[in-house]
């Protein structure tokens, strides 16, 4: 079992830059992929970013490929989201899931709460 809560979320400009954070409780997180999943109001949750479990392999929507980069520590259990250059078109709840490296949500048996993301001038 792991529980995931993000962390990070909040207003920013369009061009400005934020770290989100995915805490996992259990200790088999260093076993899982994790992956970063978004969706804006009306749209369906869509796939961001993935890692795989030693942080080797990572995997990115096009949207966000050279401006988001995703990162985990097993020792604190936590994977990160860096997310630079941001742009209006990122709004969007962001998920932190464990369970795979792919976009399809139904191989992620765990998801966080999910925390908003604005980019607003």
């Amino acid at each position: 079992q792991v529980q995931l809560v993000e962390s990070g979320g909040g207003l920013v400009q369009p061009g400005a830059s934020l770290r989100l954070s995915c805490a996992a409780s259990g200790r088999t997180f260093g076993s899982y992929a994790m992956a970063w999943f978004r969706q804006a109001p009306g749209k369906e949750r869509e796939f961001v970013t993935s890692i795989d479990w030693n942080g080797v392999g990572t995997y990115y929507a096009d949207s966000v490929k050279g401006r988001f980069t995703i990162s985990r520590n097993n020792a604190k259990n936590t994977v990160y989201l860096q997310m630079n250059s941001l742009k209006s078109e990122d709004t969007a709840v962001y998920y932190c899931a464990a369970g795979s490296i792919h976009a399809d949500t139904t191989e992620y048996p765990y998801w966080g709460q999910g925390t908003q993301v604005t980019v607003s001038s």
